[in-house]
């Protein structure tokens, strides 16, 4: 079975880049009848905070995005001590014992002699009595890996053939000196327990990806799992913002949580929109999550990073609740004002938004007070209109009510309706009335022409 994980870390906000890579995850696997499993970073004690695990959650299940299996490393710390052991035994985990000055130093001799900073191994070389000295100066030994003469290479489903030499790589240092494993270690130990069959994530990715190849393999030696496959890998370029920027948990007016909360981005818009993105096939607002996963393809993405502003995607939000259907949005409706849960209600509202927040307008207007000002000379025409409505209201007869009103005061086009629309709405432009005029009602509409004259 395909298993798929998004692997956030809790020290922010999750904003528009995060939800992409989590959508083509979860689409992936969803499309080929898999599972998705959410997995909390939060290694980082110093930065990872539970209220943004709990935020994450609530995004993403805004998103629709349902999680199958979830797991925190923090509730790990024993396994990645396990395979650190396995690994030093093994040979392929080492102490070193060099500090950051010194490490730097070495750095710079190098980028001085025009060769690149690539690690020397010399902890490799150290004697007992060295080591000996480093601890007596309370030095503790950071980890590396040791990487071997093969290639790293696989097939990206998203970059076709992908190969690195080792031998432009510095050893990777998988565990801090104050013991905490990094991530290009522990993402390794949780993929393969997980049985992770798929990695989508950004094309940021692919350096650590190169070095996971080889710890992949040296982990599923030392456990002993010589049946294990090597997960499928997807890079994808990562979406930026106007200024070809990448974005940060410190671009708030990108967080979902503010598009959601503040902005009144729908969260399908939202998923059309950076889901398609860089394909050759445009969002049109009749997208639905179970479409997206059906015609999800990694490789249909092209190179160049897509740009992302909330001012894209105000066209197409319209267009999503254009083809929202009312069962949708009933629960909703009925928070904004009781009279508003009515498929006619909602039917004529979403042919007049951008935004679901402008449907407590339209509530308003069709059910709440309106306030209004009539020109003198359009009063005794109001006055005539009230004793020819109809009772009760219909879309046929409004329409007939209108016309009638026209002929009986001598009055067409402009003339006509603005006195009508104004009285009856507040509003100069809007829908035809034959549309608000049922939903107003009989009741109400007698009482706002009354007060027009």
């Amino acid at each position: 079975m395909i298993r798929v994980r998004f692997a956030p870390s809790p020290t922010g906000k999750l904003h528009a880049g995060n939800a992409r890579i989590a959508l083509m995850n979860y689409l992936f696997a969803r499309g080929a009848g898999g599972e998705f499993m959410l997995r909390m970073d939060d290694t980082d004690s110093e930065r990872s905070r539970p209220e943004y695990a709990e935020a994450i959650k609530r995004d993403l299940a805004w998103l629709g995005i349902e999680t199958d299996l979830y797991e925190a490393q923090s509730n790990r710390y024993p396994r990645y001590t396990e395979m650190q052991e396995k690994l030093i035994a093994n040979g392929r985990l080492y102490a070193c014992y060099e500090t950051a000055e010194e490490l730097e130093l070495k750095r710079k001799i190098l980028l001085g002699q025009n060769k690149p900073p690539l690690y020397d191994r010399a902890a490799l070389t150290l004697s007992e009595a060295q080591i000996a000295a480093y601890k007596a100066e309370g030095r503790k030994p950071h980890y590396r890996f040791k990487l071997d003469s093969s290639v790293m290479a696989w097939h990206d489903m998203a970059k076709g053939k992908q190969a690195f030499a080792p031998d432009n790589l510095s050893d990777p240092v998988l565990i801090r000196a104050d013991g905490n494993p990094l991530f290009t270690f522990t993402t390794v130990v949780d993929d393969i327990d997980f049985a992770i069959t798929h990695i989508i994530r950004g094309d940021d990715h692919i350096s650590n990806t190169a070095l996971q190849v080889q710890i992949f393999t040296a982990m599923l030696q030392a456990m002993g799992k010589d049946d294990f496959t090597l997960p499928q890998f997807a890079h994808l370029p990562l979406i930026t913002n106007h200024e070809g920027k990448n974005f940060s948990k410190r671009d708030d007016a990108i967080s979902l949580e503010k598009m959601r909360e503040q902005q009144g981005v729908e969260s399908l818009t939202l998923a059309a929109a950076l889901i398609r993105m860089g394909t050759a096939t445009a969002a049109d607002g009749t997208e639905t999550l179970a479409s997206l996963a059906e015609n999800f393809d990694p490789s249909a993405y092209g190179k160049a990073p897509p740009r992302f502003g909330l001012d894209d995607i105000r066209e197409l939000n319209a267009k999503i609740l254009h083809h929202t259907e009312f069962d949708a949005v009933r629960e909703r409706l009925a928070a904004l004002h009781s009279d508003a849960v009515s498929e006619e209600f909602w039917q004529m509202a979403r042919q007049n938004i951008t935004y679901f927040t402008e449907v407590k307008d339209w509530a308003n207007i069709c059910f709440g007070e309106i306030e209004t000002q009539i020109a003198a000379e359009d009063k005794e025409m109001l006055a005539h209109a009230i004793t020819i409505l109809p009772n009760p209201i219909t879309s046929d007869n409004a329409g007939a009510w209108v016309k009638q009103t026209g002929k009986d005061t001598e009055r067409k086009g402009k003339a006509l309706f603005m006195p009508l629309r104004l009285a009856l709405t507040g509003l100069s432009h809007g829908p035809e009335l034959r549309e608000l005029l049922p939903l107003i009602g009989y009741d109400r509409a007698v009482e706002r022409l009354m007060e027009s004259v």
